[in-house]
């Protein structure tokens, strides 16, 4: 039975607290400094959003953390109490090490829980890309899907979920190394807004430079053109995440929702959540939806 086992994540799935709620999916913290000082990386509860990304354009340092094999136990071991069953979702492989702390910590207490299953995967998906795979699979499971066919469900069908970033600044980019200090010193002086997707590795990938803020909107609009299940007959959802630059997310959104009259919904826009967001910086936005094979 679908209530016999807990869906769980990491909060850099990048929804809101009260979405995760209303869906019944448990999720377990990050960690962020700015300037020195720790917080988790609770969906804006401890610092707002447009505080975080303020503040790091004006100077100020971020570093993360991910979740440790210690707190994982924790977490697991609170709803094995329960007498549930858990599917756990990590933040991609390619952007961290969480994957291996959740296997080792699950593997810790599978002998202390013998009657009880804990399964982990790799989303292999990021932000509210990760939350739109969290948010799919909680439809399943209302649906009445079991434990083991969700599961193989997620590892069958993750690298369907498209992500497609962009970015305005170009600062935390080149501090982070994934563009040269000189590829970014001329790309801010030609106004270069790098387009970015996860690959089938799930890392973060540079695909293409695109000169101006109207043309990469209308850039990242057409990549959902190209790739989302069904073309413009697409019934899914679709979500889209951003740092502190709203309008260029509902410019995108626009797009898509005159271009895609079946979507299930409305373009639903979060803020990028602080374990992201310390890395992109502000003025990104990305897009998630489903479409077809990841398969570079």
């Amino acid at each position: 039975m679908a209530n016999d086992y807990c869906l769980t994540c990491c909060s850099t799935a990048d929804l809101s607290q009260e979405r995760f709620k209303e869906r019944g999916i448990r999720y377990v913290c990050f960690h962020f400094e700015l300037d020195g000082k720790k917080y988790l990386d609770d969906m804006g509860t401890s610092v707002p959003p447009e505080i975080l990304f303020r503040n790091m354009a004006g100077g100020a340092t971020t570093k993360t953390s991910q979740v440790s094999v210690g707190e994982y136990v924790t977490f697991f071991e609170d709803i094995l109490k329960e007498g549930k069953d858990i599917l756990h979702l990590t933040l991609s492989s390619g952007i961290t090490g969480t994957y291996n702390s959740a296997c080792i910590a699950a593997e810790d207490l599978r002998e202390a829980y013998p009657d009880r299953q804990i399964r982990i995967v790799d989303s292999l998906a990021a932000s509210s890309g990760y939350g739109l795979l969290m948010d799919t699979l909680a439809d399943k499971r209302d649906e009445g899907m079991g434990f083991e066919e969700l599961a193989a469900w997620a590892e069958e069908n993750r690298l369907k979920l498209h992500h497609w970033f962009f970015s305005t600044d170009l600062t935390f980019y080149i501090k982070g190394g994934r563009i040269s200090k000189a590829a970014g010193f001329v790309g801010t002086v030609l106004g270069i807004c790098p387009l970015l997707n996860v690959d089938k590795e799930g890392r973060l990938i540079p695909r293409e430079k695109i000169r101006g803020k109207k043309k990469v909107i209308k850039a990242t609009f057409e990549k959902m053109l190209k790739h989302a299940e069904d073309g413009t007959e697409y019934t899914g959802k679709c979500f889209i995440s951003h740092s502190l630059c709203e309008e260029d997310a509902r410019a995108v959104a626009l797009l898509i929702e005159n271009a895609f009259p079946k979507l299930d919904g409305r373009v639903e826009i979060f803020p990028i959540g602080a374990t992201i967001g310390s890395h992109t910086g502000p003025g990104t936005v990305a897009l998630f939806f489903w479409g077809d094979e990841r398969t570079d």
